[in-house]
């Protein structure tokens, strides 16, 4: 039986290439989500039976629930959903502004909570499914300029961490994927250009993201194959899916120094507990 798909954020980026990967899979049916329906029409080109084209804005609770019932109806199932739905955001901690942090927030957590939720039902009932949530790198280290957008896939890993144990003896499995930065524009246009003196060294690094797509080493056609290729693999799936040299290796680093900090204050860490 054809494994039907959900995926969010389809109308560029990876979840455009995954798209028109399952779109083209014997196997797959795919139910592509964005905001506006004329993004779809690169999907014309594909066997339109295999295809449900949805309305979803993450941020709108009724819209997500017509598009999962709306997929529900033509193909029965919703074995696997891959929240890639998202926004970027730049600038200094300090200088970012406000409303579009709280905005940032609303889009890359909670509106991926919201379909989410609106899709576990399905996959409690038919005691199977796949919940792919498009994190980063930036979910497990940090760099400068990308404190809120990272703070906001630090969520992402906490959260699903936590869905995965809940869901675990359910049939439903949960997979972080963790690129690299790739050549995707992604940024909306979110930027909060330096004026503390303080942080000018930051200028050119906010300006090169506001530019739009960026030139990073990431091929997010190659990224969206890797994702399905581990997703309809035959060994179960991992927990986190780095994917691109810097994801890989800055993964590593980051975990390495944090485990160095755990080993060093072992001892004076266990003394927070109360005496047995």
């Amino acid at each position: 039986m054809a494994k039907t798909w959900l995926i969010t954020g389809t109308s560029s980026g990876f979840g455009k290439a995954l798209a028109q990967i399952v779109a083209q899979h014997d196997g797959t049916n795919l139910i592509a989500a964005a905001r506006k329906l004329s993004d779809l029409d690169y999907l014309n080109a594909y066997d339109q039976t295999k295809i449900e084209k949805v309305i979803i804005d993450v941020t709108n609770k009724e819209q997500i629930a017509t598009a999962v019932q709306q997929g529900q109806t033509k193909f029965g199932t919703v074995d696997v959903l891959v929240n890639n739905a998202g926004l970027g955001n730049f600038g200094t901690v300090e200088e970012s502004n406000e409303a579009d942090v709280r905005q940032l927030f609303e889009v890359n957590v909670f509106g991926l909570a919201n379909v989410t939720k609106a899709v576990l039902p399905v996959m409690r009932a038919q005691k199977s499914g796949l919940i792919i949530n498009v994190s980063s790198v930036l979910g497990i280290t940090s760099i400068p300029t990308f404190g809120w957008y990272s703070a906001t896939k630090f969520a992402v890993e906490g959260y699903s961490n936590a869905l995965r144990q809940e869901v675990n003896g359910l049939g439903i499995n949960v997979m972080l994927a963790e690129p690299s930065g790739a050549r995707t524009k992604w940024n909306a246009g979110k930027t909060a250009p330096v004026q503390i003196d303080d942080y000018k060294q930051f200028a050119d690094m906010i300006n090169g993201a506001a530019s739009g797509t960026t030139q990073a080493p990431g091929d997010p056609v190659r990224i969206a194959q890797l994702m399905f290729d581990v997703a309809t693999g035959d060994d179960p799936v991992p927990a986190h899916l780095p994917l691109g040299e810097f994801a890989t290796n800055g993964m590593k680093q980051e975990l390495t120094k944090t485990l160095a900090d755990v080993d060093k204050y072992h001892d004076l860490s266990l003394k927070a507990d109360s005496p047995a």
